[in-house]
């Protein structure tokens, strides 16, 4: 048995292990609570493209807009969203998995440090790394959507696809790769709008007769990029809220932990002690006896 000295500084270290989670778990927690408002917020506005585009689906010719043409894949364009910091449990090694799972000639551009580290030390084609703070502002998001959608638009890249923890409940941050160009119609790109404002109330379909200025071809031209960036936005949005629910479950369920090993060296350090006092009483009683 482990001396009650030794186990003191034990409790002592567990002690401070269990501060230290305690406080990461309060700051994730506040960190969260933001960043699961603004993922959730953005959905309406998505929903709101969604409709626009709808407007827009029978009334173009779509087949003629870059983003909309279909075209042999040669490299793969892979935007990986991951975090910049660790201790969040399973989260970037699930990412990771999905990496690995790629076959192929493909390219990367990365969010979150984690992600950046993984591709050069499996020595995958990193073309760029951005980067974007927890208050994920989108001009910082924006940069990378641009840069990916002109290496796109250049022939560098054939699709832009994106790795990142989808954002469902505090408990759950699912992995996930979501092709974002080319699209084959624009009915497949509502599809994707609609996905990420699942949530939304449904709406009925606008048969209105609607003027374009200056006509609905344009319209759709100028539409386009700018939901791509807006679209990312969204997704890095998720993230962000996946990223900061999984280091408050990460460190809530090591204070857990470090509670219940603290109750368990509190049992062992009382045992010791109670060891110790009843060898010691022996020893004067034997020492009594002998004297005696």
């Amino acid at each position: 048995m482990a001396s009650t000295r030794d186990i003191r500084r034990r409790i002592k270290s567990v002690k401070n292990t269990r501060q230290i989670t305690k406080a990461m778990e309060l700051v994730a927690a506040s960190k969260m609570k933001k960043a699961q408002q603004a993922a959730l917020a953005g959905r309406a506005y998505a929903q709101l493209m969604a409709d626009m585009l709808a407007a827009l689906a029978n009334r173009v010719e779509e087949s003629q807009h870059p983003f909309l043409v279909q075209r042999p894949v040669k490299t793969r364009g892979i935007l990986l969203v991951t975090t910049d910091k660790g201790l969040c449990g399973p989260l970037n090694a699930n990412l990771f998995k999905l990496v690995t799972e790629i076959k192929g000639a493909a390219k990367y551009y990365v969010i979150g440090r984690k992600g950046s580290q993984f591709i050069a030390r499996t020595k995958r084609d990193m073309v760029a790394e951005f980067p974007v703070t927890d208050r994920v502002a989108f001009s910082e998001v924006k940069v990378a959507a641009e840069f990916m959608v002109k290496q796109f638009l250049e022939g560098v890249i054939d699709t832009i696809e994106v790795i990142y923890p989808r954002f469902k409940n505090t408990l759950v941050q699912e992995p996930v790769v979501r092709p974002v160009l080319p699209l084959a119609n624009l009915k497949e790109f509502m599809a994707h709008v609609k996905a990420d404002a699942h949530h939304q109330p449904a709406r009925n379909a606008d048969t209105r007769e609607i003027l374009f200025e200056p006509n609905a071809t344009q319209v759709l031209e100028a539409l386009l990029p700018f939901y791509v960036n807006r679209h990312l936005y969204q997704l890095v949005l998720s993230a962000k809220a996946s990223e900061h629910s999984a280091r408050m479950v990460a460190m809530k369920t090591a204070k857990d932990n470090a509670t219940k090993l603290l109750g368990d060296l509190t049992l062992e350090y009382n045992k010791a002690r109670q060891a110790g006092i009843t060898q010691e009483i022996l020893e004067i009683a034997a020492a009594q006896f002998a004297a005696a």
